[in-house]
């Protein structure tokens, strides 16, 4: 079936594991400083998708946050 697009795979037991055999999510996923930097990008291009009025109120509150967990420690 390579002569069709379908090479390795699609082994004899069916599709293989981008995680090279293991099992579970955490092989697929072992590269953690690259999620966490999609996962920033991914934020980043959230806010500024928002409205003005929504970026300023959560500017704010970030902070206001900020000032009240330096008089709480």
């Amino acid at each position: 079936m390579v002569e069709y697009g379908h090479g390795i795979s699609d082994g004899p037991a069916g599709q293989v594991n981008p995680g090279g055999g293991a099992t579970g999510d955490a092989a697929a996923n072992s590269d953690w400083g690259v999620a966490i930097g999609n996962g920033v990008g991914d934020a980043w291009q959230t806010f500024t998708a928002l409205p003005a009025w929504q970026m300023a109120l959560i500017v704010v509150l970030i902070i206001g946050g900020l000032i009240v967990l330096r008089r709480a420690f």
